[in-house]
């Protein structure tokens, strides 16, 4: 069993759209318009299993925009990873150690979603 959906309610499909991609960077695997009405979104951050998922006249995109809260981005280098991030012109976080190694930095897209950059010290090579 994998999770391979996540899906992101937002305001304005194509303004979350091209602030994932163009911003965060995420990868467009899908922008398909199968019926009046309908409109599916998939994007995926580089190197992950797992997608987001955003859209219109789909149960699943029903829910209001801004209510997902600390979606985990698992990054090997939280502070290039934010500096990237900064340098697109998101606004991220301070970078928080909050124990055991582990670090995070939080940040919204353009609805209120927030996202969470972590970093833990023991996911790196083939454990990341």
């Amino acid at each position: 069993m994998k999770l391979e959906l996540v899906p992101i309610p937002v305001s304005d499909v194509d303004r979350a759209k091209s602030f994932y991609t163009e911003q965060l960077g995420f990868i467009e695997d899908v922008d398909v318009r199968p019926a009046d009405g309908v409109r599916v979104v998939q994007l995926t951050p580089p190197g992950s299993a797992c997608s987001i998922g955003m859209g219109t006249g789909l149960g699943a995109y029903e829910a209001a925009p801004g209510t997902i809260r600390a979606l985990h981005l698992v990054v090997a280098d939280i502070e290039k990873a934010r500096a990237e991030l900064v340098g697109r012109g998101v606004q991220v976080g301070p970078v928080e150690d909050v124990g055991g190694g582990v670090r995070y930095a939080g940040f919204s897209d353009p609805d209120g979603n927030t996202l969470t950059l972590q970093e833990m010290p023991w996911r790196t090579g083939d454990q990341f």
